[in-house]
């Protein structure tokens, strides 16, 4: 019984291991991105940039052509950091990086009052937040919304300290209040930076073929974000998953115990 009790100690050793090292990537399928909890964001700068070494480290790592995403939740807010390597010059004013959430997920046609995007714009002092609903084919049916308090979207260049490469190129970040939409474990979601050197526009997901860079694409059209532990909560799955098996190594030893006491009784 106690040889047994030590195989299924290691067991669960080499699972959570496992689950710690493959989450979140390994589940993900074709556009959709896993949103990690990380207990590290409200360390993060909002200077537009990667700031030091471990910034961005604990989030989920998405990429769409050479640029890279990183996104976390902690508290009450959604963590997005946009990479774009692709993008080495420095158009002040002009670059800029856009989010937008369907937030209950209903993949419309037509944008409706739960889908909102946030723009930031390179070195810009305003982020503009927009609401579907608007009657207006031109504006790609979003309205203009004042801005909540805590929200904040950077964009400027990046150096040394970042990440992926030291040649200088535009990043942006982005604090987004939960308040704004509300707490869902599935959001469609969409993201597209501009290059004003170049004229293109990039966009998640990749499959998107754009005929015009100025319109929004429609929500039915965009990928999802998933929280996997379930509607934005303070535990990580791996956190969770460690536990249940911890406690059940615990219940399963104290049964053997038991067990192995009527023997001795006997």
């Amino acid at each position: 019984m106690y040889e047994f009790l030590i195989r299924m100690n290691k067991l669960v050793f080499f699972i959570s291991l496992l689950v710690l090292l493959n989450f979140p990537t390994s589940f993900a399928e074709p556009n959709e991105i896993l949103i990690t909890f990380s207990d590290t964001m409200e360390q993060v700068e909002f200077d537009g940039k990667w700031t030091f070494g471990s910034e961005w480290k604990a989030s989920s790592l998405e990429t769409f052509g050479v640029n890279k995403i990183r996104m976390a939740h902690q508290g009450d807010f959604i963590y997005v950091m946009i990479n774009q390597l692709s993008d080495t010059t420095y158009n002040k004013g002009s670059d800029k990086a856009m989010i937008c959430f369907d937030t209950i997920n209903d993949k419309s046609v037509v944008p409706n009052e739960d889908d909102y995007c946030f723009i930031a714009i390179l070195e810009g002092k305003s982020v503009f937040t927009l609401q579907g609903g608007s009657p207006f084919p031109f504006t790609s049916y979003y309205n203009k919304i004042i801005n909540h308090d805590d929200l904040l979207a950077i964009g400027t260049m990046s150096d040394g300290n970042d990440r992926y490469s030291k040649i200088p190129h535009t990043t942006y970040e982005f604090k987004i209040p939960i308040e704004i939409f509300g707490r869902n474990n599935v959001y469609g979601f969409y993201l597209e930076t501009f290059d004003a050197s170049n004229g293109q526009s990039y966009s998640w997901p990749e499959v998107i073929n754009k005929t015009n860079s100025i319109k929004i694409p429609p929500p039915n059209l965009w990928g999802e974000i998933i929280s996997i532990d379930k509607s934005l909560p303070e535990f990580p799955l791996p956190f969770v998953v460690f536990t249940i098996m911890f406690l059940s190594v615990i219940i399963l030893s104290k049964k053997l115990n038991y067990g192995r006491l009527r023997i001795n009784i006997h």
